[in-house]
């Protein structure tokens, strides 16, 4: 991934004349763009490990697997959320880890957090680089220094089991990289998060990640079998049947763990045969409440699509501004919502029956295949989008939750109220788009996208619009992250969200796996 970007730079993509206007008219954004730094002219902070400490790294996985050059250790900073990238932007001396240290058995893995432990090193677990929330942060906290621990090399397949239905992938393995190796076999895993070309199997599980798939698959905790993981003081092999009465899932501690109980090194997870065929239908609705009741509904009943998604009246008049792919105006106003089944031809068929019967008795009207196929076209590349608004005097973030149905509107109107307002008090404008991105029987997740422009310190201009939106989440009784998970980010609303006992809980565990506290300080336990 470009070091203070999104991605692949290659697929970078300028502003058009048309959208600078747009923004120079509605958020009187000054589109100037600012010439972004070289990579030689950021400072990063020397490294604090000795020559001892790098001898002895290097004893463990060897010389050519341990770094301190700026060039390893800047891009592995942070992650890629927008303060991420902001500071990236700036010359200032920006922290990082002390040294990369990349492993290449569980053996080895286990003689780095031995020594990490024994010397009070603190250890960030590194996968793809994508988290948004802090996760990645290279904290200190009482430690003399930090490493980054990349997980690259474990990146093979296995084992693969066509007749359960099962594979077991290394930590390391890429979202692509995954469906290569199954796809070999006939079979796919099918989770496709935004970040999914970059992100990992061991990141996927240790943040709970929610693919946009995840109406058919389920979430990515959902599609887990077992588990490895390598902590400070052992190793834990998790999960044996298809279910179990044996006390406790302890699988459930390290799903979400962010790094902060163990080292996840390989997962078991539930696969299935590449789709032999795929429908596709897009939607609009005179409204959000209009497309939100369908949604319910279509969840409800059980229709079966394999991807479900409504976005509100902003985020699909700007998504029209942005794109000619959607259709006309006409077509477009209200709401768009999109539908996509897989399976055979006959499960795909019924499916999308089913649920064209109850999108069109909530009144939905029908606008074909090619915005759903538009969608999918470009469903990994807004971060991109997101580049280039920063590049040109933007603010843009994203920022998601989740809660029940009937909670359901009054969650987007207060944390839509919280973000405007925060952003007007420093002087911006801003426009908040919002879009069901995951459904449940008795609820969804809201994902919103905010756009406004930078004014004096930006990063505190972010800080203060996401503390306000937090705010707003936690009072109205909702989840502070459906899938970005906490970090850093969301870790001052974590007592609000489990309670003062459930601290507690995670702190005994931590206190057993990781006694003097290396793994990932900062993060998730408050």
């Amino acid at each position: 991934m470009a070091w203070n970007a999104w991605g692949d730079p290659a697929l970078a993509k300028p502003l058009s004349d048309d959208v600078r206007n747009l923004l120079h008219t509605l958020l009187e954004i000054d589109t100037a763009a600012a010439p972004a730094p070289a990579r030689d002219e950021v400072l990063v902070r020397p490294s604090a490990l000795s020559g001892v400490h790098l001898r002895a790294l290097t004893e463990i996985v060897g010389e050519e697997h341990v770094s301190v050059q700026d060039a390893d250790r800047l891009p592995r900073a942070g992650g890629k959320s927008t303060p991420d990238l902001l500071r990236r932007r700036s010359t200032g001396p920006q922290d990082a880890p002390d040294a990369v240290v990349v492993p290449g058995t569980e053996e080895e893995l286990r003689d780095v957090l031995a020594l990490c432990a024994q010397q009070r090193i603190a250890v960030v677990p590194f996968g793809g680089g994508t988290s948004v929330v802090g996760g990645l942060d290279p904290v200190r906290g009482e430690f003399g220094a930090v490493l980054s621990l990349d997980l690259r090399r474990f990146d093979a397949l296995l084992s693969f089991d066509e007749v359960s239905g099962e594979a077991v992938l290394g930590a390391g393995v890429t979202g692509p990289r995954a469906e290569e190796l199954l796809g070999a076999h006939g079979f796919e895993l099918g989770h496709y998060p935004q970040s999914f070309r970059y992100a990992t199997i061991g990141g996927f599980a240790a943040t709970r990640s929610s693919g946009q798939d995840s109406a058919g698959y389920g979430r990515f905790d959902e599609m887990v079998r077992g588990l490895r993981v390598v902590t400070p003081t052992g190793t834990l092999d998790l999960g044996r049947g298809p279910a179990s009465a044996a006390g406790p899932d302890l699988r459930q501690l390290f799903l979400g763990s962010e790094g902060t109980l163990g080292v996840i090194t390989a997962v078991r997870v539930r696969v299935h045969p590449v789709p032999a065929v795929r429908r596709y239908e897009a939607w609009r609705f005179p409204d959000f409440a209009a497309g939100a009741a369908a949604l319910r509904a279509v969840e409800q009943q059980g229709t079966g699509p394999t991807v479900i998604r409504l976005s509100d009246e902003t985020e699909t008049a700007v998504n029209l501004a942005m794109t000619s792919k959607i259709g006309a105006p006409q077509e477009v106003s209200g709401c768009l919502a999109v539908t996509v089944f897989e399976g055979t031809e006959e499960q795909t068929a019924a499916r999308h029956e089913a649920t064209r019967r109850t999108m069109l008795a909530h009144g939905a009207t029908s606008l074909g295949e090619e915005p759903a196929r538009a969608w999918e076209h470009g469903r990994f590349d807004a971060p991109y989008l997101r580049d280039a608004l920063l590049d040109n005097g933007a603010l843009c973030e994203t920022l998601e939750t989740a809660t029940d149905w009937s909670n359901l509107a009054r969650l987007r109107a207060d944390v839509t109220a919280a973000l405007q307002g925060a952003l007007q008090a420093g002087g911006s404008t801003s426009l908040v788009m919002c879009h069901i991105s995951h459904v449940y029987p008795t609820g969804a997740s809201l994902y919103f996208t905010v756009v406004g422009a930078q004014r004096g310190d930006a990063i505190a201009q972010w800080q203060a619009a996401k503390t306000a939106a937090c705010d707003a989440i936690a009072a109205a009784g909702a989840t502070i992250t459906h899938h970005h998970a906490v970090g850093t980010d969301h870790r001052p609303w974590m007592e609000q969200e489990i309670g003062e006992l459930g601290v507690a809980v995670l702190k005994a565990v931590k206190g057993v796996l990781d006694p003097v506290g290396i793994l990932n300080p900062g993060k998730l336990i408050p």
